[in-house]
């Protein structure tokens, strides 16, 4: 019923076109996002066929003897297009466990796509998960997601900080000043957490390049400065927050919330459906960040669950 084929540089073309009519793709999973750190990965994305035309893709990366779909992205798991129905996803699983023995893996871990960036409902996939993997639940992260049609109301607090930095004059506009906020990010990364960001600036230059409608810099100015900012990955249904960092500055003068204020109504008004802060768990744990969603929380938004799954072949 099912081909399967792993993925080879000279189909990018046809891997694209899917991606593009796909019910749950977003740009992140175009090859020239996905390729940017292939020296990072080795790269065992599928390709799924039925009656010879392109059925579903599965991006992934070997590591050792697991499939992980995909450990480079933030989601991964099974992109379908409307033909993709419960039965024949269901079946698809049972051939797709069979290519992934026969080519010595013995577990894949599985992060679905959340539902959120689905243009339409596209949980076939979950379903197989349990009913033919017998996969297990193994982690859960939590982001806080504005329903930008349904706003609820800000908190007191975060009402303040907004009156705050209107009274300071923050000005909030997009930016191609990537070099100042990267210094700014890197600085607070360092200093509040001992970390980096996940991307160097160079290779955000390079991807920003490549999708300049879907990742933006939208910054915060106070007195001409840029005292904080946000890097955006939008896609048409989901605007989300993949960078926020702001100075001492911009935190004394409320221009993040200035800032979010902005954002979130300038994509209610061009038609987004949500606006995703990202997710709120401490690094490396399923435990809360009580402090960190608190903020977000405060501008309305509530949770969606980033899910992993494993199971074993």
């Amino acid at each position: 019923m099912f081909t399967i084929q792993r993925y080879t540089a000279d189909r990018a073309d046809e891997w694209n076109q899917f991606v593009a009519a796909s019910k749950n793709g977003t740009f992140l999973f175009y090859r020239g996002y996905m390729d940017y750190h292939h020296d990072r990965f080795e790269d065992c994305s599928l390709m799924v066929y039925r009656r010879n035309k392109l059925f579903a893709l599965l991006p992934g990366n070997r590591k050792g003897d697991v499939f992980v779909s995909h450990q480079g992205l933030t989601y991964g798991g099974l992109l379908m297009n409307g033909h993709c129905t419960t039965a024949l996803v269901r079946d698809l699983f049972g051939y797709l466990n069979t290519f992934l023995r026969e080519h010595h893996f013995s577990r894949v871990v599985y992060k679905p796509v959340p539902w959120i960036y689905a243009s339409l409902p596209s949980e076939e996939a979950l379903y197989a998960l349990c009913n033919v993997c017998h996969a297990r639940l193994v982690s859960r992260d939590v982001a806080s997601v504005v329903m930008l049609s349904h706003r609820l109301p800000y908190s007191t607090l975060r009402r303040r900080c907004i009156k705050k930095a209107a009274r300071a004059q923050v000005e909030v506009r997009e930016s191609d000043d990537w070099q100042t906020f990267w210094l700014l990010l890197e600085h607070r990364l360092m200093q509040r957490h001992g970390a980096h960001p996940v991307h160097t600036l160079s290779e955000i230059l390079l991807l920003h390049s490549r999708f300049p409608a879907a990742i933006r810099l939208f910054a915060a100015y106070h007195q001409g400065r840029m005292v904080g900012g946000t890097v955006l990955f939008i896609t048409p249904q989901t605007v989300k927050t993949q960078y926020i960092a702001a100075d001492d500055e911009g935190l004394a003068v409320g221009a993040l919330d200035g800032l979010f204020d902005h954002l979130i109504s300038q994509f209610a008004e061009e038609g987004h459906t949500f606006f995703d802060f990202g997710t709120s768990n401490m690094p490396g744990s399923d435990e809360l960040h009580d402090t960190l969603i608190f903020q977000k929380e405060g501008f309305g938004a509530r949770a969606v669950c980033y899910d992993c799954y494993e199971y074993d072949l």
